[in-house]
């Protein structure tokens, strides 16, 4: 019961319904706050306890100073939680040893339990290992059920054992299409009360969702897990960008561009830790599904946040998707009744203005190895031609120059962009030659832009006009489609458009994530050794959103985003070097050249195809029986009981070690003393790289693991599929093919230098960390700017605990990563301002010692601490534990501990 300091309890009837609301306009300076506030100001009031959340923070925030820097804490206390099958297994693992530990402490062990609704959806499994077939979907759903076999019957178990935990099974579709299509309320209503839909997911993309309205964001497993526990997230009231849209987009450009476009402006203007928030006349051009593409990029620029107000393009989307009549009454009465509906002609309060006039957006693609890098596709070719040149040896020819007529025409080739041509021979028997700049995987995939009909439907309106041409997909690209829900094959048949895709090759691989996560599954063997033996710089062009090195396929260096209808393009053209805006993509069967602009279905084409094709009912059919899967899923033999029967067996869930030796109360933090560094970094470096993702190689430690634990090669599947198992993931942290530690130059990948043997000879990173932990040496990692940017990866934070790791010492940290990092009991520290590792002359050879934490035990948070080395380096590193929550956590060795402590004493 909230303690209603504000007197704002009310009642709003809805027809014949009633429901308890507490009213923003009760708070003096409410009317002024941007949307996402007022819906954080609705959470503080509903929830107001008098001892987390006082009148104080309700005043705090209604009294928001825009220009102010965020100081003041608050717990916000999520409405709901989503996850995803690679984050989500290791939350029920935590779950399920967490109830064997209060049982060890004496307590009950079904008071760990969710507390907020917790939906799990399996999407990150399947892995596009056959393609280009019409029986493609069906071979890779049987090989994801033999590989996953385990892990589904453990979430299948939890579905059973844990109360408010529901599992949407494979096949089904992608989280955050699934989210945005069926499971987010916009406004939620539980025991009599109607508020605004809240969550937190244990995905970066979960902010897809503020497209309707909804505010939420990605935070770690770790994270997650507390908040089913009832736990708030303690966060400091945001600075809050107000992005001003006018206009429209023009003929040609697609939600792609505009989301391209927006996150090269909001990663250049620095968002992160903000919320950006959408307003202006322009909103309404803007339709919900680009919306949520916009949304589903907050990651990439950076934000918290970066949501939509609800208008009646919001109520349109959730009447489309088979809301009730009478969610979406209640929807419009709410948002009207608290001063959430949209006003196109208000101009809230903000931190920082931004504009984009939607008519200035072009063409766009990113890459080659990061989403903020934006390239008009104009300069794609000319571009790929300098960028390609740190990706191959300095040995390679440049092509010559190739004049064109007349000499007023663009170049027919890129100049300069160099060339190794190499001759294959496929599996079919024709031969082929491969260079620098082929596109070897196309992919239509993610949640990005599959749950956007309009660029799904220009993908395929593209590929019937290529096939009705003559062209047809080059033999070295791998070709996947990757829907984010059934919904979109509904109406791809209902438009009879399947077809065309198919014949490009373009055929269903599966309902799941695949290449954006890196289940891009192999390169045709012939290809994929053309490629190694020869050093060739190819490319994937998958309409995702991320690229980053080493994540979509261990062969290709670069890769690019770009739309679905571009994908399309350049299977066709199969290089990078082709310019798709002035040269041909191929010739017609009368050997006629064929453009892009010759088949790029026109918006008009579009808008017809999403009318007569797309209805209510689809969604209604898809989504009947959502939690119930299939037979194969139903078929599952699982255990029963509260706690689990873990098998000592298995390779993929085995309970971890978090809780051993845990006592009832917590030891006095620490200073540290006697440390080593485990990895020297440089800037960027992202959860991709610390935290193992992809297929597991043979030679590496966790390959070693499997081998010895009878796993065959074939067997080993990825490590997101095997993110249950604590001894996997620890050999696969900072395993990255493409991580550079500094401490052990010319090596790339999971090694350093381990200081415990004489000389301090290279050695795997995993094998160190034993010899250190071994030896009682704590250890530390040193870092650039920007470390930990990228997904909310909780077993970023797990495995670097696990390693040893004690501290971070960084430029700057993502968000995400510094808050998991707490989470997990490890310090997060960052160089005074204008300081690095190069600039105090660190090595990494040093002994380090860090004093001053014990301040911690004062109850306070010190605003610095100590650093010094054995070779006389000293300086004072700024303690990022930001908030006095956060500062609880580390006291407790963790946010899981310091939860199930505040569990027993209850």
């Amino acid at each position: 019961m909230s303690a209603n300091s504000f007197d704002a309890r009310s009642t709003l009837r809805v027809g014949d319904e009633s429901y308890e609301i507490f009213r923003l306009d009760k708070v003096p300076g409410s009317a002024r706050l941007p949307y996402s506030l007022k819906v954080l100001l609705e959470n503080l009031l509903r929830t107001e306890d008098g001892a987390n959340i006082t009148a104080d923070h309700i005043r705090a925030l209604g009294g928001w100073d825009a220009q102010a820097q965020p100081s003041q804490e608050i717990q916000f206390t999520p409405a709901r939680v989503i996850m995803q099958d690679f984050t989500g297994v290791p939350c029920v693992v935590d779950l399920a040893t967490m109830r064997e530990a209060v049982r060890e402490l004496g307590g009950d062990p079904a008071r760990i339990n969710p507390l907020a609704p917790a939906e799990l959806v399996i999407d990150h499994s399947v892995i596009a290992d056959r393609f280009g077939t019409p029986d493609a979907f069906r071979q890779n759903v049987e090989l994801e059920y033999g590989r996953n076999r385990e892990r589904y019957q453990f979430l299948r178990w939890g579905q059973t054992a844990f109360d408010e935990f529901k599992v949407v099974p494979p096949g089904t579709g992608i989280v955050h299409q699934v989210n945005i299509e069926h499971l987010a309320r916009t406004v939620m209503v539980r025991n009599g009360q109607a508020y605004p839909d809240t969550l937190v997911g244990t995905d970066s993309h979960t902010t897809m969702v503020n497209g309707l309205g909804v505010l939420g964001w990605g935070v770690g497993g770790i994270e997650a897990e507390a908040a089913m526990l009832g736990q708030p997230v303690s966060m400091l009231i945001p600075r809050v960008v107000g992005f001003k849209l006018t206009g429209r987009l023009p003929t040609g450009t697609t939600a792609t561009d505009l989301v391209l476009t927006i996150t090269e402006m909001l990663r250049k203007h620095g968002v992160v830790g903000k919320f950006v928030e959408f307003y202006g006349e322009g909103v309404a051009a803007v339709p919900l599904a680009n919306r949520a593409t916009i949304g589903n990029m907050s990651p990439e620029f950076g934000s918290t946040a970066a949501i939509f107000p609800i208008d009646a393009e919001t109520l349109g989307y959730l009447r489309l998707t088979g809301r009730d009549e009478g969610q979406l009454a209640l929807v419009e009465a709410y948002a009207k009744a608290q001063g959430l509906w949209h006003d196109p002609t208000a101009e809230p309060e903000y931190s920082e203005y931004l504009e984009l006039d939607l008519a200035t957006v072009v063409p766009s693609i990113a890459g080659p190895k990061r989403p903020q890098d934006r390239i008009a596709l104009t300069a794609a070719s000319g571009q790929f031609a300098q960028d390609v040149r740190s990706y191959v040896p300095a040995t390679d020819e440049y092509e010559a120059s190739k004049e064109s007529f007349p000499a007023s025409d663009a170049p027919a080739y890129s100049n300069g962009a160099p060339s190794r041509p190499v001759t294959v021979t496929g599996e079919d028997g024709t031969t082929f030659e491969l260079d620098h700049g082929a596109v070897t995987v196309a992919a239509i995939t993610s949640c990005t832009n599959t749950s956007n009909p309009s660029v799904m439907v220009g993908a395929a309106l593209l590929a019937k006009k290529a096939v009705e041409r003559g062209l047809s997909r080059k033999p070295w690209v791998k070709t996947t489609l990757a829907p984010g829900s059934k919904v979109v094959m509904d109406y791809y048949e209902r438009a009879g458009l399947t077809p065309y895709l198919d014949k490009l090759g373009f055929n269903l691989v599966g309902y799941g994530c695949t290449t954006c996560i890196g289940n891009s599954g192999p390169l045709p063997e012939a290809i994929s050794t053309a490629v190694n033996d020869n050093d060739l710089a190819v490319v994937s062009v998958l309409s995702g959103n991320r690229n980053f090195e080493g994540r979509i396929n261990p062969d290709v260096k670069m890769n690019y985003l770009a739309s679905p209808p571009l994908v399309v393009a350049y299977a066709i053209a199969g290089s990078m070097k082709v310019d798709l805006t002035r040269e041909p993509l191929g010739t017609d069967p009368e050997g006629k050249p064929v453009y892009l602009a010759d088949i790029w279905p026109s918006e008009q084409e579009i808008e017809e195809v999403v009318a007569s094709a797309i209805g209510q009912e689809m969604f209604g059919q898809s989504y009947a029986d959502v939690f119930a899967g299939d037979a194969q899923w139903n078929a599952l033999p699982i255990p029963t009981g509260s706690t689990f029967d873990w098998d000592p067996e298995s390779t993929y869930v085995r309970k971890p070690p978090y809780f051993e030796g845990m006592t009832a109360e917590p030891s006095p933090v620490a200073d540290i003393a006697g440390a080593r560094v485990l990895a020297k970094l440089g800037d960027s470096v992202t959860t991709d790289h610390i935290s193992p993702a992809g297929a597991i190689k043979a030679d590496s430690p966790a390959g070693q693991y499997l081998t010895e634990h009878g796993v065959q090669r074939r067997d080993f599947n990825s490590y997101g599929s095997r993110r249950g198992n604590h001894e996997v993931m620890i050999r696969g942290t900072f395993a990255n093919i493409r991580l550079r530690n500094q401490i052990a130059p010319g090596t790339e990948g999971g090694y350093t230098r381990d200081f415990t043997r004489e000389g301090g000879p290279v050695s795997f990173i995993y094998d160190a960390s034993r010899n250190y932990q071994a030896a009682g040496v704590p250890l530390i990692v040193l870092a650039g700017k920007e470390y930990g940017s990228g997904s909310s990866r909780d077993w970023a934070a797990k495995g670097t605990a696990l390693l040893g790791v004690r501290a971070v010492i960084a430029e700057s940290y993502e968000r995400i990563h510094r808050s998991n990092l707490i989470g997990m009991g490890v310090l997060p520290l960052q160089y005074p301002e204008g300081q690095n590792a190069a600039s105090l002359g660190l090595t990494g050879e040093e002994t380090f010692s860090i004093s001053g934490v014990t301040g911690l035990n004062d109850g306070g948070i010190p605003a610095t601490v100590q650093v010094s080395t054995d070779t006389g380096v000293e300086f004072d590193a700024v303690l990022r534990i930001d908030t006095p929550g956060e500062a609880d956590y580390y006291r407790n060795g963790g946010i899981l501990q310091y939860v199930l402590r505040s569990l027993i004493r209850k």
